[in-house]
């Protein structure tokens, strides 16, 4: 990476982390980074979106009906809320990397846990205990995506690394469906065990913390600790650097204080803050609805098993194409002309589900369509969040944001399962489904209103730059 040029000046000459990041190259340790946070979010997709694809084996092997999982996908979501409201602001407080470690490890173990499973209390209380830490993978993995990427792509590269949440969850279609009918279930979860005790030894080898972070935070006992911190890291993005104890690093916001959710709701934030809580919250109640009923509801619809997990599968794969290709629109166009063109389309897309159940291919492309529009949208609205708080609220703001939006993830898919209990049709379904993302439609439109100032021109226009990394 070419750092700034005033990076190579007189170790008493401060180093200024935002202009040397933003005026430089993305380079393999940043490339390094970003990887790891994707691996980290891929098998976070995988464990969230597993319950939905072994729900009718499940059922089946236990004999149980179909409503009486719908509390065990909402305990789950409910973990992911507590986690992303409770857990999601340590990451402010002690840095993204001891947080992103420690989740990583702790779902590790529960998902190799749920293999023991033989009720559908103890799969409850166990989804739920998952949830608390795969809550605070997404807004801790964004936030320090965005703190190592150039603000000219900074909504590319964090959208880029969300999408691996959406990989996740396609892979854990295909993996599952090649797993449960040689395998069973339980195969599902082990995988979804395995796989993140090996990621979570790359990210306590490789993985750094935010530079910014331990600025704003390098004072009283610990500063001496954070400047040998900083000066390793800094020699990883850029060895010709010449870092020594006397060297100064400037960032330009302020250190923070008092409460950090409390701050969500200062210097001019609190009406972005309750617009971002909205929109997530309809969102995921789509997103979540969607992902964990479609695998049955298609079943019933009169497909094969398998069938029906592939063609939930494809809401995921157009998730994954959708991530893909907004972040690079709403770099050049901006997140308001974009979110609210790709809400638009979710609505009628998701309305339409229940109409072209009868017709497979149909069926798949609209299935699809939803799919890049809703779950390729949720990591859009992240980046958003990401972009819109300072460094020492980052993490905070998008775990709140997240948080309330998972209170829609725990009601959708409940309601859902109450709705199909009471007989509701296939069409009446996914028609109700369609009215969270008509809301969504208007309070992106309601952006720009909320906001003030730049934040206002940001939203609407292109080359989202956000505030300082």
């Amino acid at each position: 990476m070419r750092p700034a040029p005033a990076a190579h000046e007189a170790p008493s000459t401060p180093i200024d982390l935002a202009r040397l990041i933003d005026q430089g190259k993305v380079g393999g340790f940043q490339i390094l980074l970003l990887a790891i946070c994707g691996l980290c979010l891929i098998i976070d997709g995988f464990d969230v979106q597993a319950m939905g694809y072994v729900a009718p084996a499940i059922i089946k092997d236990w004999g149980i009906t179909k409503a009486s999982l719908g509390p065990v996908f909402g305990a789950g979501l409910f973990g992911m809320l507590v986690g992303s409201l409770v857990f999601g602001v340590l990451g402010d407080r002690f840095g993204r990397r001891p947080v992103l470690i420690v989740a990583t490890f702790f779902f590790a173990a529960c998902m190799l846990a749920t293999t023991q499973v033989e009720t559908v209390r103890a799969l409850l209380v166990l989804r739920f205990i998952t949830g608390l830490g795969l809550g605070c993978i997404m807004p801790n993995a964004m936030a320090l995506a965005g703190e190592f990427s150039p603000a000219r792509s900074r909504v590319t590269w964090m959208m880029l690394v969300s999408c691996g949440f959406t990989v996740g969850a396609a892979l854990g279609g295909f993996v599952s469906a090649a797993l449960l009918s040689r395998f069973g279930w339980h195969a599902v979860f082990l995988v979804g065990g395995l796989v993140p005790l090996a990621i979570g030894v790359m990210m306590v080898l490789w993985l750094p913390e935010s530079l910014q972070y331990l600025v704003l935070k390098g004072h009283g006992q610990m500063r001496q600790t954070r400047h040998q911190r900083l000066a390793r890291w800094l020699s990883k993005l850029d060895p010709q650097l010449q870092v020594n104890a006397q060297t100064q690093f400037m960032v330009p916001e302020a250190p923070a204080h008092g409460m950090p959710a409390s701050a969500l709701f200062t210097e001019g934030r609190a009406k972005v803050t309750l617009v971002l809580w909205v929109i997530n919250f309809m969102n995921l109640i789509d997103l979540y609805f969607l992902s964990n009923w479609l695998p049955t509801l298609i079943r019933d619809a009169g497909y094969p098993t398998d069938t029906a997990v592939l063609v939930a599968t494809a809401l995921q794969v157009g998730g994954v194409i959708g991530t893909l290709t907004l972040g690079r629109l709403i770099d050049r166009l901006g997140f308001v002309r974009v979110l609210a063109v790709c809400f638009l389309i979710a609505c009628v897309t998701v309305g339409l589900i229940g109409h072209v159940a009868a017709a497979l291919p149909m069926l798949v492309a609209v299935v699809f369509v939803a799919g890049f529009c809703i779950v390729g949208g949720q990591p859009a609205v992240n980046a958003l969040a990401a972009t819109y708080y300072p460094t020492t609220l980052r993490a905070t703001g998008i775990g709140w944001s997240l948080g309330v939006g998972r209170i829609g993830s725990v009601i959708g898919p409940v309601i859902g399962g109450q709705l199909i209990a009471m007989q509701w049709s296939g069409p009446a379904l996914f028609s109700a489904a369609a009215v969270p993302a008509l809301v969504s439609f208007g309070m992106v439109l309601a952006l720009t209103l909320a906001a003030s100032g730049p934040d206002a021109a940001r939203f609407a226009s292109g080359r989202t730059t956000g505030k300082p990394a």
